[in-house]
């Protein structure tokens, strides 16, 4: 190395300090906001947890959620979030696993350039957008199809279906990351022995990428889990313990909404609840993102 770029290194030095404290200091920002939500809700979540009239045995142990008459059964709530989250990973899932193949194995750059800004657009409309679409068009599409006696006006499924919507362009995009993350000489080994590339994406470059597809799956399904604006304005409101999609039934987040804008006291049982809801959203995702980082690292390993 000259003199010179010694000097110009010697040089550089102070502001790649002041760079590093800046990054230093916003990745110290975000920790310790993440460290205060977990507080609060820990906090808050004690309150209504350490009441002597609220029990694990009756939090999961029945079905009827109506804090402000006593009745403390969680599952109603549960069991619409993970219904109309699964029925959004139904929807995302394959059609996020066939765009994610089209746009990495099949798709010229020209119209990879196309597609990909349309599938941002999707990922750029409100929320509460989808909700309204959900409500005035995929409900009565619903009823429609399968009949208005067994479609009601608000439901879990047609909520489910639009969130599987929002959440595509997620899925897709890690999606195809994974799929461009396989070398290309699995591929050319595939052609040289006669695959059709159908075959090669099926049976080399999918099986190759598991990993990176698991965790955008799981991503996806954390996101549905935390969506709020769609169930809150098409899933119903009021806890519903039931398991047909097609009925009324209020998710958590739907329920924090619907709460929190009521007219609610302060320090009350009922208000306490709502904290103890978000902690129990914030273990769902956070152990659905455990589940994400294990597999990745768990079949990173064999790949590589």
């Amino acid at each position: 190395m000259s003199t010179q770029d010694v000097d110009f290194a010697h040089k550089r030095k102070p502001h790649e300090e002041i760079i590093r404290i800046l990054l230093f200091g916003f990745a110290a920002v975000s920790i310790l906001t993440t460290v205060g939500i977990v507080i609060i809700l820990g906090w808050q979540s004690w309150l209504f947890l350490g009441d002597p009239r609220v029990t694990l045995r009756e939090l999961f142990g029945t079905t009827r959620w109506q804090p402000r008459i006593e009745q403390f059964g969680v599952w109603p709530l549960l069991t619409s979030t993970l219904m109309t989250s699964t029925i959004a990973m139904l929807v995302a899932g394959p059609l996020g696993l066939f765009v994610a193949i089209y746009l990495s194995e099949y798709a010229s750059q020209r119209v990879r350039s196309f597609l990909k800004p349309i599938l941002e657009v999707l990922a750029g409309i409100p929320t509460v957008v989808y909700g309204y679409f959900a409500l005035t068009f995929m409900t009565p599409l619903l009823r429609a199809i399968l009949g208005s006696d067994l479609v009601e006006i608000y439901n879990t499924a047609s909520a489910g279906i639009v969130m599987g919507i929002l959440i595509l362009p997620m899925v897709s995009s890690l999606a195809e990351d994974a799929l461009s993350g396989v070398p290309s000489s699995l591929r050319h080994a595939a052609f040289g022995l006669g695959a059709t590339k159908m075959e090669t994406a099926m049976r080399v470059t999918v099986p190759a990428a598991i990993s990176g597809l698991a965790a955008a799956f799981i991503l996806g399904l954390s996101r549905a889990v935390g969506e709020t604006m769609i169930v809150a304005l098409a899933a119903g409101a009021g806890p519903n313990f039931t398991f047909n999609p097609f009925k009324a039934a209020e998710t958590i987040t739907g329920h924090i909404v619907r709460i929190s804008g009521g007219d609610i006291a302060y320090d009350t049982i009922d208000y306490n609840s709502i904290f103890a809801l978000g902690l129990l959203l914030f273990f769902i995702t956070l152990t659905l993102n455990v589940i994400s980082q294990r597999i990745v690292t768990k079949f990173r390993e064999v790949y590589e």
